[in-house]
């Protein structure tokens, strides 16, 4: 088991207000499963993909990531497990413009240390599987939308995490570059990468295994896809 989580609180505080992002919310996550995250705008879907991506603190219950109890962890021990275990996808590809291709997608082997000849090496082998290697000098403004996603995945796979987490990939996409975004996500899966995906796309949804409907910050159905 990769994730499990337990009666997971969040709450969100102003001078004359608190908010419930994650209400008692409970739920398990295997390795190699491919999960996706459903329900309305407000309903806590992006509220749990940070907790799970280690990016903010939860203030009840039980995070265990790879048999770990993280829930209090400090933001440097999340940092620690983060970088090495977990790479993201966003709906708005989150590339440095100032960078090129190859620069963005090195970046995280930069943050955890990896020695440049070994960067080079991994840095290529994922350009090559993306199929975009021939951008590699490009900039991303020079890219069409499709192929700043397949960057962003290539960055997020670089260095071999266990898990992914995607955040509406698709949103920023046409059908056709959809489609081959969710195709790449089904491949790294079917090669042993854990992913959650949040989505309102009930499309997107079919390539997982497994869909979780949330409602107020709860779990309110769970199906498994055929």
């Amino acid at each position: 088991m990769i994730i499990q989580v337990k009666n997971l609180e969040k709450y969100y505080r102003t001078d004359e207000v608190q908010t419930i992002a994650l209400n008692k919310l409970s739920f398990e996550v295997k390795e190699g499963e491919f999960v996706a995250i459903m329900g309305p705008s407000g309903c806590g879907k992006s509220t749990l993909l940070n907790i799970v991506g280690l990016l903010d603190e939860v203030d009840a219950g039980s995070f265990v990531f790879k048999g770990q109890e993280v829930a209090h962890y400090s933001e440097r021990q999340r940092a620690r497990l983060r970088k090495h275990n977990i790479g993201f996808v966003f709906q708005s590809f989150n590339l440095i413009d100032e960078l090129t291709v190859y620069e963005n997608v090195e970046l995280p082997l930069i943050y955890t240390g990896v020695k440049p000849s070994q960067r080079r090496l991994q840095v290529e082998a994922v350009l090559e599987k993306m199929q975009i290697t021939h951008r590699r000098n490009h900039f991303p403004q020079q890219l069409s939308g499709g192929q700043q996603q397949r960057v962003a995945v290539a960055r997020a796979v670089v260095h071999n995490p266990k898990l992914i987490l995607a955040d509406e990939p698709t949103g920023n996409l046409d059908s056709s570059n959809g489609n081959e975004v969710m195709q790449l996500l089904t491949e790294l899966n079917k090669a042993g990468t854990t992913i959650i995906m949040v989505t309102h796309s009930e499309h997107d949804a079919q390539y997982s295994h497994r869909v979780i409907r949330m409602l107020d910050g709860h779990k309110v159905t769970e199906n498994i896809m055929a």
